[in-house]
């Protein structure tokens, strides 16, 4: 088999996760925190809308890519309720993140995005976020299979893919293992 190549990718550090939460009353720093607290794409976050959210049962249905990462469940972390919930108000109809009533493109984004990077003095991209929510939940101890299905990964062991089901519960539990 051949190595696995190295990423060039940095998750955020506990410190630097820290330092967004002391940002977070300014405007779009709630976007890099979902990001941060759901593993989502940027192009899964910018096509969230109220009604993939369900704040009654605490989760977000969403997701692109492939067969695995489309219509994917992922409960909304504690943490974050509150942000998903404003954006629910805000935006109840169409997507949480955008401008004027308009769906973001990527690059649009980045112009959200960098300013704030700027500021926080890091040099991360939005991509980075779904890697630290992945690294969090590793170094939590959460179980493999919840980490693919909330990250929309098909699962490698095919034992684990075929014969395990995850329940919200087990979900919810595993992303609450992220305490900071």
């Amino acid at each position: 088999a051949e190595p696995i190549p190295e990423t060039s990718k940095q998750p955020f550090t506990d410190g630097e996760v820290a330092s967004v939460w002391k940002i977070a009353d300014q405007e779009w720093v709630d976007s890099v925190l979902v990001l941060l607290y759901g593993g989502w794409r940027i192009s899964e976050l910018l096509g969230l809308k109220a009604e993939d959210v369900d704040l009654e049962k605490k989760l977000i249905t969403a997701g692109v890519k492939t067969k695995s990462g489309k219509g994917r469940i992922v409960p909304i972390h504690s943490k974050i309720q509150f942000i998903i919930e404003n954006r629910v108000r805000q935006h109840n109809k169409g997507y949480l993140f955008s401008k004027d009533g308009k769906k973001l493109t990527s690059t649009q984004y980045y112009t959200i995005w960098n300013p704030i990077m700027k500021q926080l003095g890091f040099e991360h991209t939005p991509h980075e976020c779904r890697h630290t929510f992945r690294s969090r939940l590793d170094s939590a101890g959460a179980n493999k299979v919840c980490i693919d299905l909330m990250m929309g990964h098909k699962s490698k062991e095919v034992g684990e893919r075929v014969y395990t089901h995850k329940t919200l519960q087990e979900l919810r539990e595993a992303i609450e293992l992220i305490t900071r």
